[in-house]
């Protein structure tokens, strides 16, 4: 029986231990690392249209700070550019954007905060941004038509729309066992199941941003991806298979059953730089400005164990899953194991997780 992810899927919310706020530091370091590119795209955008409402959409904004950062960094590039051109600064009309099982009382809770600090930085002459939240799947239409001019999204668009159906034979039964991604015993049928459901949902992804940008509208998005046309590498692809080794061992250990592992299955997508420009060119409604691919460093907190660490993070991404399908009570144990096991990993030779950022253009 499949799991409806649009129901199920959600980052860890409230801010405890575990939460997504309290374990996102990769995430927030990605789109530091890309902050030029969205701040330089937005401004050529309002250098070149000059409009008095500008529409953001942030898509797969999650909850945290991370959503409200990136929003300041925009406006306060706008109001820059407006001034430098000695053009009245646009309004701005924000869509905060994800699932609906999304902790978005958190965002809203931090609203009052946020126009505080703005109006004090700006002594007063802030511009008028209006801030709403849009629940639902990216994956097909959510705001009206030529309603947006910019689209940002930050490491959401690697997460499918499901997981894809083709992993399971006629009969139901699972084609991937004793895996939740692709894996090197994986048979072929496994990554052409996961490309194939990449291809639909980033083109129905693209459709439906094009009715809501207007002409010459940009998108930023920031995605995880690989490298080389080979899915097995040492990078994003390796922390799905220390997660199937450390259901694997609970499994060994009797804690989790044969079959409840065989019957899970991870939404996730990393295409390659081709596939990205594949489908922008077949679907045609944008043009490619720029894909740039990076690597973050390992962040080392002090004293903090990195195993440990991504742990953490995977956990807030993946424990509103997991627990919906094996129960709560192997969260720990499992990323225990899975603490460890990054750990004996990165003793032998990095991890190396890949990053896109891409620029694209509504023609």
């Amino acid at each position: 029986m499949q799991m409806d992810v649009e129901k199920v899927f959600h980052m860890t919310g409230g801010i405890g231990v575990t939460s997504y706020a309290k374990n996102s530091s990769l995430q927030k370091k990605a789109s530091d690392m890309v902050k030029h590119i969205t701040t330089g795209t937005i401004q050529e955008l309002f250098l070149t249209t000059t409009p008095k409402s500008i529409g953001i959409a942030d898509l797969g904004c999650s909850s945290g700070a991370n959503s409200l950062t990136i929003i300041k960094d925009i406006v306060d590039a706008v109001e820059r550019s407006s001034r430098n051109i000695l053009h009245p600064p646009p309004e701005l009309r924000v869509y905060l954007n994800d699932l609906p099982t999304n902790d978005f009382n958190s965002i809203f809770k931090a609203l009052p905060e946020f126009y505080r600090e703005l109006k004090k930085e700006k002594n007063g002459g802030c511009p008028s941004i209006f801030i709403g939240g849009y629940a639902g799947s990216f994956y097909g239409r959510l705001l009206p038509n030529n309603c947006l001019h910019f689209v940002y999204s930050s490491y959401s668009l690697h997460w499918l729309s499901r997981v894809p159906p083709a992993l399971y034979d006629e009969q139901g039964r699972p084609i991937n066992e004793g895996h939740v991604y692709i894996s090197q015993s994986s048979p072929p049928q496994v990554s052409q199941a996961y490309y194939k459901q990449f291809q639909q949902d980033f083109t129905v992804f693209l459709r439906s941003r094009s009715e809501e940008l207007v002409v010459g509208g940009r998108m930023v998005l920031i995605l995880l991806g690989r490298r080389a046309q080979d899915h097995v590498d040492r990078g994003n692809f390796f922390f799905w298979e220390l997660l199937s080794r450390s259901f694997s061992k609970l499994v060994s250990e009797g804690e989790v059953e044969k079959e409840k592992l065989d019957s899970y299955d991870v939404h996730f997508y990393a295409p390659s730089k081709n596939e990205i420009e594949d489908e922008v060119g077949k679907e045609g409604s944008f043009g490619l400005d720029r894909l740039e691919m990076f690597e973050i460093e390992r962040d080392e907190k002090d004293g903090e164990n990195y195993g440990k660490a991504v742990a953490r993070t995977v956990r807030a991404i993946q424990e509103s899953m997991i627990s919906h399908h094996f129960g709560e009570g192997i969260l720990d144990s499992l990323f225990d194991n899975y603490g460890r096991m990054v750990d004996e990993e990165m003793a032998k030779e990095e991890i190396k997780p890949l990053t896109f950022a891409i620029v694209l253009r509504k023609l």
